[in-house]
């Protein structure tokens, strides 16, 4: 244990201030989102407010431990912190909570505790720590296999445990990825498999494999002069249709009945008005309460505690994914881009202290801060307003829950951890 005053004045303090904003601007918008009745006391833990005060309480306690770790600590046993990690993740299949059809959750007693969460820093740290190893070249593509295997075996155990909305952000790491400088054809690669994937279930796996293979032909009659590399563009198109294919299966056949239904109902796939509307009635309930409730707030919003909507529990939950619903009903516009602003102020500086540091362990564990967050942020605001379809994700420091805070304090205070090692070496 180390914290020494050298270290405790060089943390950088923007990054400290922002997120204290967000974490009690947050706080203030559980309590008016989970108070019913009349108001009784901010101790109260029957309460979601109440318990809420106690994790934010504690998460301060895990600031000061994380700081006084020695900053070795955290690449030197980031690999055990990685397989401790896992054997949790793991422990689900056998001791896990069962909420929700999901079995994210241990229960000690009446307190949950989802690994899933803390899974996040862990594996970020273990990407870092294979990236940064002298024999690794993330350029070569046996060590991207190998550092994408470190990233799929968390994510592959929380999807088996029916968590596909943690599993998402875990697909935000490959910007880490992309940062240390895996082919810029990686990411080409990736947008055409979404809009390949969004095509498909928009118009038909056929439909989508004629277009590609007209597009195929024209390019190679007019565009490629070379004829004899004819079989590079039947690579591409029978992959292509095998993926077209494949995707049109998965969303038959893997999906469930809820999820089908949300992203049909994204994607307008249901071509009835009549069936549409009877759709966005009984899978988008709290979708359309949430939008309701952030247009009812106007320019500068209904005021704090004042939300007749929030008040009268018309968005269920709405202290946990929903919660910038109340943000835009009490807050307004404005509110709601401050909140939007202190985000990608919190994000924005992360990387721009990421590009700071000197050891690379640093830099790429940075980029899996910043990547982790903005994913939450999108996807959760996204969800919210209707722009994506509905998936489980918290709102980094607003929503309600024990594990989400103490994870997203532990990731980011490592990295100010890290921050001011280099610092003081200067």
């Amino acid at each position: 244990m180390n914290l020494n005053r050298t270290t405790s004045f060089q943390l950088d303090w923007l990054t400290v201030i922002v997120f204290t904003a967000l974490v009690v601007f947050g706080y203030f918008n559980i309590l008016s989102a989970s108070v019913a009745g009349e108001f009784t006391s901010y101790l109260d833990i029957s309460k979601p407010y109440g318990k809420q005060l106690f994790f934010i309480l504690s998460s301060f306690v895990l600031i000061i431990l994380t700081l006084a770790v020695d900053v070795k600590f955290y690449e030197r046993f980031a690999s055990i912190i990685y397989l401790g990690s896992i054997l949790t993740l793991v422990g689900l299949f056998i001791f896990g909570k069962q909420v929700n059809g999901a079995i994210s959750w241990y229960d000690f007693g009446g307190m949950t505790l989802q690994p899933s969460e803390f899974a996040k820093f862990a594996t970020v740290l273990a990407l870092a720590k294979y990236i940064s190893d002298l024999q690794t070249n993330i350029k070569e593509q046996k060590d991207q296999i190998r550092a994408a295997i470190l990233v799929g075996v968390p994510a592959g155990l929380i999807l088996l445990q029916n968590d596909a909305g943690s599993t998402l952000v875990f697909a935000s790491l490959f910007f880490v990825f992309y940062r240390e400088g895996i082919p810029q054809y990686y990411l080409l690669f990736a947008v055409f498999i979404a809009f390949l994937g969004i095509g498909t279930l928009k118009f038909s796996a056929l439909s989508v494999c004629l277009t590609l293979a007209g597009l195929l032909l024209i390019y190679q009659l007019f565009f490629k002069r070379k004829k004899k590399k004819i079989g590079g563009v039947l690579t591409i198109l029978i992959c292509s249709i095998g993926l077209s294919f494949g995707v049109q299966w998965a969303y038959n056949n893997v999906l469930q009945k809820h999820q089908q239904d949300r992203i049909g109902l994204w994607l307008r796939l249901e071509k009835d008005p009549v069936k549409l509307e009877s759709m966005k009635r009984n899978i988008s309930y709290n979708l359309n309460e949430s939008e309701k409730a952030i247009r009812s707030g106007g320019t500068f919003g209904k005021g704090f505690m004042d939300g007749t909507r929030t008040k009268g529990n018309f968005v269920p939950e709405q202290h946990t994914d929903y919660i910038f619903s109340t943000v835009g009903e009490e807050w307004g516009f404005l509110g709601s881009s401050s909140v939007i602003i202190l985000f990608l102020i919190l994000i924005l500086r992360i990387l721009y202290l990421a590009e700071q540091q000197k050891s690379q362990f640093s830099r790429v564990y940075g980029y899996g801060v910043a990547s982790i967050l903005f994913a939450h942020f999108l996807i959760n605001i996204g969800m919210v307003m209707g722009l994506i379809p509905t998936i489980g994700i918290p709102l980094p420091f607003f929503s309600y829950g024990g594990s989400g805070l103490w994870s997203f304090t532990i990731l980011i205070f490592i990295f100010l951890k890290l921050d001011s090692n280099r610092l003081n070496e200067w």
